[in-house]
């Protein structure tokens, strides 16, 4: 077996980008891991869109992965793999819409630790787990 090389979309500048959780469920259908992962979309401002749009459906029809390569807060190179793309207009340029799978740990950001409690995930809190 052989490991195909990866499209990269890589930010040379910039801050790291932000990921949003979608709301919508069926977007975790369509990128299958054994892992447990999350689809969220990051929002890029681009120059070179129809370029980056095209080299990234010529990786899917070959059957390469896409990935993101970004910066994170430390300045150290991350990837995660892009599940789909859109590009749109805007008055300031182009958008490119990337849908990307995260680890789940990334979906949830602890922004105040005094606010967690010991019963944080009580076993009685009526949740079913999936």
């Amino acid at each position: 077996m052989t490991i195909k090389e990866p499209e990269l979309i890589s930010i040379i500048e910039g801050p790291t980008p932000e990921f949003r959780p979608t709301p919508q469920h069926w977007l975790q259908s369509i990128h299958e891991s054994p892992m447990d992962r999350g689809i969220a979309l990051c929002q890029l401002r681009t120059a070179t869109g129809p370029d980056i749009l095209e080299r990234c459906q010529h990786a899917w029809r070959e059957n390469r992965p896409v990935k993101l390569e970004f910066p994170d807060e430390m300045r150290m190179s991350q990837q995660v793999d892009v599940v789909a793309m859109r590009l749109s207009e805007v008055e300031a340029g182009q958008v490119l819409n990337l849908w990307v799978s995260l680890p789940f740990e990334m979906f949830f950001v602890i922004e105040d630790e005094d606010d967690l409690g010991d019963d944080e995930f009580d076993e009685d809190d009526g949740l079913d787990f999936i």
